[in-house]
């Protein structure tokens, strides 16, 4: 990181670029005091973001949903993000894109000055065992707020998060009063069954790893996209979760319940194989929402 301070990223703060350890935004914006804005987090491979439009339309996207107005251009914002990346040391880093009402003088309704931020941090990489013996999930009582916007509100996930730290596990994953699973707390959920892939499209935050996986498998496996029951883990081959950071990590155990044989699967690990080809190839996944 030749030239750069190690770890004192200059962020991008509403139209400065400031040291992550002085940046601030006021007490009255609506995304501290309301959790009220969305965000986004993508990488990079070296020095190249993977996904960085789509990444923007799906901010676009989650954005609307709460009428949360977005007053600059997407290829503005995507100008202020190659802009952060250029004062600093962009190799290997994690680009976290914010967007909120901003301040507000009764702490309630928006004044059209939303906050734009743009923050690095530095790739922390899963060890490798988890994707060599493969990971374990919990499943989680709960339903998602809101879960095709990346909003600010991660109150549910953070109880997740939680519940899976306290039981040794990766990730929790969601299932309704009903049995059905949707998706993670930060990742998206796929199962095998012989070589048809499956994964869940309603209710769940249309990932963009996810959309990468899928463009990936198009020509090896049956795509599937619908619920997938809690009982089904029984008869699963295998299963996987997809986000920026995990990229494509196995599963072998959910709720202490063995998945296929116990160990990655073969068909997973060609999946990352592919993945990682993807990205090598400098290939970029579209946005995609049901």
């Amino acid at each position: 990181m030749s030239g750069f301070p190690a770890k004192d990223y200059l962020y991008y703060v509403n139209g400065e670029f400031t040291p992550s350890s002085q940046a601030a935004i006021g007490l009255n914006d609506l995304g501290l005091v309301r959790g009220y804005g969305v965000f986004e987090v993508l990488r990079t491979y070296g020095p190249r973001p993977f996904g960085l439009r789509a990444h923007l339309e799906r901010l676009q996207h989650s954005a609307m949903q709460i009428d949360l107005a977005l007053p600059w251009p997407l290829d503005e914002i995507e100008a202020t993000v190659q802009a952060t990346l250029a004062h600093n040391d962009p190799t290997d880093v994690t680009i976290r894109i914010i967007v909120t009402g901003g301040a507000s003088s009764n702490f309630l309704i928006p004044e059209d000055r939303p906050s734009l931020l743009v923050m690095l941090a530095p790739v922390k990489p899963y060890a490798a065992h988890f994707y060599r013996d493969g990971a374990t999930l919990i499943t989680f009582d709960c339903a998602r707020f809101m879960p095709t916007v990346k909003s600010l509100n991660y109150i549910t996930a953070l109880m997740g998060q939680r519940k899976a730290r306290a039981a040794g596990a990766a990730e929790a994953l969601y299932c309704d009063a009903g049995g059905i699973i949707t998706e993670c707390t930060t990742s998206n959920f796929f199962i095998f069954k012989g070589d048809q892939l499956i994964t869940p499209v309603l209710d769940v935050l249309p990932g963009i790893t996810r959309a990468a996986a899928l463009e990936v498998a198009g020509d090896l496996f049956e795509l599937v996209e619908r619920p997938i029951q809690r009982d089904e883990l029984a008869e699963t081959d295998e299963a996987f979760i997809t986000s920026t950071t995990k990229e494509i990590m196995p599963i072998v155990h959910i709720d202490g319940q063995r998945i296929g044989g116990g160990s990655p699967g073969v068909r997973t690990q060609r999946l990352s194989d592919l993945f990682h080809e993807y990205v090598a190839h400098g290939l970029n996944p579209s946005f995609h929402h049901a």
